[in-house]
């Protein structure tokens, strides 16, 4: 491992409880996130030994024996790479089967298997996973917040907090992978950020399926950069290439399966009529975007639209980030109806509590600000828990039972 100081990850203790208790645990997230790092940096201590099929020899040993290959592993044993091997999972399942001991082994891999049913289906019930994210805020800075417990628990601190004006613009180029942050220039980092793109398009992305043209890919992908935090509309995203829809829906699919794109899907009820239920898009990290659409710091600072776009897709990423270091189960949803009534961001926790985030890049809110929050709370009842309009003001107001306007820096203060 590297010998620089390692960021606080905030999925190294999920990642140590897991241990305790499940036969494998698999850390899943895009390349270059993390996750060697962190699967090193916590089960070398334990004793891990370590391999990566990023090694030819080995995937190749793994491929041409998978039985043999598993039977000579050690007793705990990290395997990175784990998506360049996939039929691997099946041997695996059979080894766990023979032996249960908890913490048997640690994976890592850069393909979501939740899109692979055949190969989540492999371990079922024997496989715990964990999400690695490029990092937050919190890890960025070393800070700790509790804005999700205080989202759920309704009771918003009202505080002040210094604006962020132009630098908000900053941290939505900057993104999140370590490796971009470490680049001296916001010009290096974007250099960083196009070529990994066009490396995980001629590796991974030609790993998982045989695509005629490889070159439409990174097309789609700035295309879809350009339409983050809106309704997927796959006609729009097919629209300039000589390809059918099905087809750019499946690369959409394929993007989604290396975590450079992600489908936020619509919340729903049986309590409110006309809603829309189509997903929409997000890229996996603004840093990502901003580099394919070619844009600067300043050019967001005077694309007042755009910007709004891409602080949504952030704010969402950054509380995806958050959740991960969270014990409880929370999905993700956008809310919308066919009369235009929206709300950015709906978070469920279990089946009885709902919280929910509408996203504005102004310094000012307003009460038409949250007539979607209003609407969403009305229709919900008990259950719903907050409602906050995050903006880049300075203070923590309330605007009625369990409604607040709060300070984007909240995300990553205490």
């Amino acid at each position: 491992m590297s010998n620089a100081p390692l960021l606080p990850r905030l999925a190294a203790d999920p990642l140590r409880a897991a241990l305790l208790d499940a036969p494998a645990v698999l850390i899943h997230g895009p390349r270059q996130c993390g996750k060697s790092t962190l699967a090193q940096a916590v089960g070398e201590p334990l004793g891990y030994a370590y391999l990566t099929f990023d090694d030819d020899a080995v995937r190749r040993s793994a491929l041409a024996d998978p039985i043999g290959f598993a039977d000579r592993l050690p007793g705990r044993c990290i395997l990175d790479a784990i998506q360049r091997v996939p039929d691997l999972f099946r041997t695996l399942k059979r080894v766990i089967d023979r032996d249960r001991t908890a913490g048997r082994f640690v994976l890592a891999g850069s393909t979501n298997i939740l899109l692979l049913p055949e190969l989540a289906d492999s371990l079922a019930g024997r496989l715990e996973i964990i999400r690695l994210h490029p990092l937050a805020q919190v890890e960025q800075r070393r800070t700790t917040t509790s804005f999700l417990s205080q989202l759920f628990d309704g009771t918003m601190p009202t505080s002040s907090q210094p604006r962020l004006g132009d630098h908000l613009a900053e941290l939505i180029v900057a993104g999140g992978y370590p490796a971009a942050l470490q680049r001296g220039s916001a010009a290096r980092r974007a250099r960083w950020y196009r070529d990994y793109v066009q490396a995980i398009v001629d590796r991974d992305v030609r790993e998982l399926a045989q695509i005629r043209a490889l070159d439409a890919v990174p097309r789609l992908l700035s295309l879809a950069a350009g339409q983050t935090a809106r309704l997927l509309k796959v006609s729009d995203l097919a629209a300039p290439f000589q390809v059918s829809r099905p087809t750019i829906r499946d690369y959409v699919t394929l993007l989604a399966r290396v975590f450079l794109l992600e489908e936020l899907p619509p919340w729903h009820s049986n309590r409110l009529s006309r809603l829309i239920k189509t997903p929409k898009l997000h890229l996996g990290d603004t840093g990502v975007a901003c580099a394919l659409l070619g844009v600067t710091a300043d050019d967001l600072r005077a694309d007042r639209p755009l910007l709004g776009q891409l602080l949504e897709t952030f704010v969402v990423q950054e509380l995806r980030r958050l959740a991960s270091a969270t014990d409880s189960a929370l999905t993700f949803h956008h809310f919308r109806d066919r009369d235009g009534v929206e709300v950015d961001l709906v978070i469920e926790r279990g089946a009885r509590a709902i919280a929910a985030i509408e996203v504005k890049a102004a310094a000012t809110v307003s009460e038409a600000d949250f007539r979607g929050l209003r609407k969403l709370q009305n229709a919900v009842g008990t259950e719903f828990r907050c409602g906050v309009v995050l903006y880049d003001g300075e203070h923590a107001l309330s605007f009625g039972d369990r409604l607040y306007a709060v300070p984007l820096s909240a995300l990553w203060t205490s």
